[in-house]
């Protein structure tokens, strides 16, 4: 199956588990794609875990959830040095973080130098325990939650790590329709612990996703994208409302990301469109307001539509 075959195939799967996270569960399948990390803002309660759950299931992937609290430490994450008695040596206990996926649960819960363990693994994709460096499995993504709404007890995500993360993806409540459907779902017996018994194919291997990136590098993409991706992010950082414009990395990710999106519509090339499809939750957490923007009631969201309107689109 080429990108668009597949990616159809897993979307029909996932509504075995899911309903109505269609553009959820599109971003997550991106981020897998082009090896990013995504962080899902959501209240508690919107199938977060369960997203996270199905998707791993549907592409045979190994899955960890960690609970990030205040006194969560980096060896909770990575792992540390254990000393066997019986062989009066030590040995290396892996940690959560070696798996494919990790679900980091209220990410913004752990302290900077456990943020900072995790942000390794996300960037380098191998991590130090002891001065002993440990490769990641492949494929490796990190799908970390906050919540939007309780801030006490938090330490809030740096710049930094924010950058790493491909998408910002906000989960919102289910319309009525769908939460109907949900609770009619759980009246028949559905059990979001029990996934293996909505009968789910998984239908990813290793070997397979090695392939669908392959066609998804091949995608062309003429200069005048180039150019405009450019032009956006140049955008946020003229723009008069932001005290941080997105960085050169946010370009780099805009483009991967708009090259997985156009193959996933079975085209071999971007169009501006693609690069419109993904802008949002690209660019949200890599800009910055200004308190003034912020007492003026702007949103991250509403000034990258602006800017988006702005910027002159390639013919």
């Amino acid at each position: 199956m080429n990108v668009q075959q597949t990616y159809h195939a897993l979307a029909a799967e996932s509504k075995k588990a899911l309903v109505g996270q269609d553009e959820i569960f599109l971003q997550m399948v991106i981020a897998l794609f082009v090896r990013g990390h995504i962080l899902l803002e959501g209240v508690p309660g919107t199938a977060k875990t369960l997203a996270a759950k199905t998707l791993a299931h549907l592409v045979n992937a190994d899955f960890k959830r960690v609970q990030f609290t205040p006194d969560l430490m980096p060896s909770d994450i990575v792992g540390t040095q254990v000393f066997d008695v019986n062989s009066s040596k030590f040995f290396l206990k892996h940690g959560p973080v070696f798996t494919n996926v990790l679900l980091a649960d209220e990410i913004n819960r752990a302290p900077a130098k456990t943020q900072a363990a995790l942000l390794e693994a996300m960037e380098e994709r191998h991590v130090t325990i002891e001065g002993e460096s440990a490769i990641l499995p492949e494929p490796f993504i990190v799908m970390a939650t906050q919540n939007p709404v309780e801030y006490e007890g938090t330490y809030p995500l740096p710049e930094a790590q924010l950058d790493r993360f491909l998408f910002k993806t906000l989960v919102r409540y289910p319309s009525a329709d769908a939460e109907t459907d949900i609770l009619r779902r759980y009246h028949r017996g559905f059990d979001a612990h029990k996934l293996s018994e909505v009968g789910m194919t998984p239908l990813l291997t290793p070997a397979a996703l090695v392939e669908l990136r392959q066609e998804i590098g091949a995608v062309t993409v003429e200069d005048g994208i180039l150019q405009y991706i450019t032009k956006l992010s140049d955008a946020t950082r003229q723009a008069t409302d932001l005290a941080l414009g997105a960085s050169p990395r946010a370009s780099i990710a805009m483009l991967l990301a708009a090259k997985t999106y156009a193959a996933l519509q079975g085209r071999n090339y971007i169009v501006p469109d693609d690069v419109k499809g993904i802008a949002l939750p690209v660019l949200r957490h890599r800009i910055l307001l200004k308190p003034e923007a912020e007492i003026e009631g702007l949103n991250p969201d509403g000034i990258i539509q602006r800017l988006l309107a702005s910027v002159d689109v390639p013919r």
